[in-house]
């Protein structure tokens, strides 16, 4: 299939998902083209099947804000034209599914006499928050149900798109997923480890675009309490408007020559690998990719009860969960399990066979191409 991907390439979970299932696609023989303003951030080179097609918007000074989903539209259906490609897959419904619908409009009307079906994958915060702005609620409502195809990534994230929006069409879930290949317990796991800490500390590692949702000071308040038990470092992955909040904190608290700010990694997989516990303390995750791809390095994750990450982790077993903002209760979580080297080997390896059995790259995948295959079928 030749399939056009449109995301946000900036750091955060839908454009990573959509830029590493367009990467695993491709692997399988299916020409991938890109379409967006900028390089997604994880399509770090050259690629066989890839091809990547930046969108120009143009300054005028008549637009405060230059409209980049009608260029984006604009540059979808030339690409989909030139390529022939066989559908659109966008992630984020604002306004990428609106993008994608003018495509497939000015396609059809230019007389090519071919239908360009595009699928919305839904991640979050396009229903979460933009959706729910009643501004763009309507615009939302109706991109969703213009879709040809709609998946979400979790079945929190589904069961709360039908309720707010009274959407009719089907919405399949199709979870996130790791490259379980890539994504493992490093051979040179020990060693690797010496980078950012002593023998004897524990290393704890966050993950994120570091906004308000992701409560980063709450990371910074359950390591402090950590540090205070064990010898500990804490690595953190990400950039973002919480960072300084975080760094004056960690400052305040006198651990700072403790908390490791490693900034936008492309190699994430690598820093994961070396930390025993993932903290993830968010206000709300509809899946928790963070919590996952940690879980594929056998590193066990402690985050918040909240969105789909009960779907992704099994408290007690492949991981533990809290309430919002309890810090106290996911510090103690984290202190009895570095205390004890046994469980947390064996909690480790637990939330990898998890990672391994549900949501591996392998499983995931072939549900995406027959989702494509289904809407095709209708679409033809």
């Amino acid at each position: 299939m030749k399939i056009g991907i449109t995301c946000y390439p900036t750091y955060g979970g839908s454009g990573v998902v959509a830029t590493e299932l367009g990467l695993e696609l491709a692997q399988r023989g299916h020409e991938i083209h890109f379409i967006s303003y900028s390089q997604p951030i994880r399509l770090t080179g050259p690629q066989p099947n890839i091809h990547y097609h930046e969108v120009e918007v143009s300054r005028y000074p008549l637009f405060d804000y230059p409209p980049y989903d009608l260029a984006l539209a604009t540059r979808m259906a030339e690409v989909a034209e030139l390529y022939d490609l066989d559908l659109l897959h966008v992630h984020y419904a604002i306004p990428h599914s609106v993008s994608a619908m003018l495509a497939r409009q000015m396609l059809a009307a230019s007389g090519s006499h071919r239908k360009l079906p595009f699928v919305t994958t839904l991640h979050g915060t396009d229903i979460t928050l933009v959706g729910l702005d009643r501004s763009y609620l309507p615009i939302t409502r109706f991109s969703i149900e213009q879709s040809d195809g709609v998946s979400a990534i979790s079945n929190y994230l589904r069961d709360r798109t039908v309720k707010e929006f009274d959407i009719k069409n089907h919405i399949q879930v199709i979870y996130n997923f790791v490259n379980c290949e890539l994504y493992r317990r490093d051979p040179e796991w020990a060693k690797r480890r010496s980078d950012y800490g002593s023998s004897n500390e524990k290393i704890l590692v966050h993950l994120s675009n570091f906004r308000p949702v992701k409560r980063l000071t709450d990371v910074v308040e359950i390591f402090d309490r950590v540090h205070k038990k064990i010898p500990s470092k804490l690595l953190l992955i990400g950039d973002g408007p919480d960072r300084s909040r975080a760094e004056w904190l960690a400052v305040q608290k006198g651990i700072h020559e403790h908390v490791l700010f490693l900034g936008k990694q492309d190699r994430v997989h690598e820093k994961l690998a070396v930390a025993d516990i993932m903290l993830l303390p968010s206000e709300l995750e509809s899946f928790g990719l963070a919590a996952l791809e940690a879980m594929a390095c056998e590193v066990t994750p402690i985050a918040t009860r909240v969105g789909g990450i009960p779907e992704v982790i099994e408290h007690g077993k492949s991981g533990y969960l809290a309430d919002v903002g309890d810090v106290d209760t996911m510090a103690n979580y984290a202190i009895e399990l570095l205390s004890d080297d046994k469980r947390l080997a064996q909690m480790g390896k637990q939330a990898r066979f998890e990672a391994e059995s549900r949501f591996c790259s392998s499983e995931i995948i072939p549900q995406y191409e027959q989702f494509y295959r289904r809407v095709l079928e209708r679409s033809s």
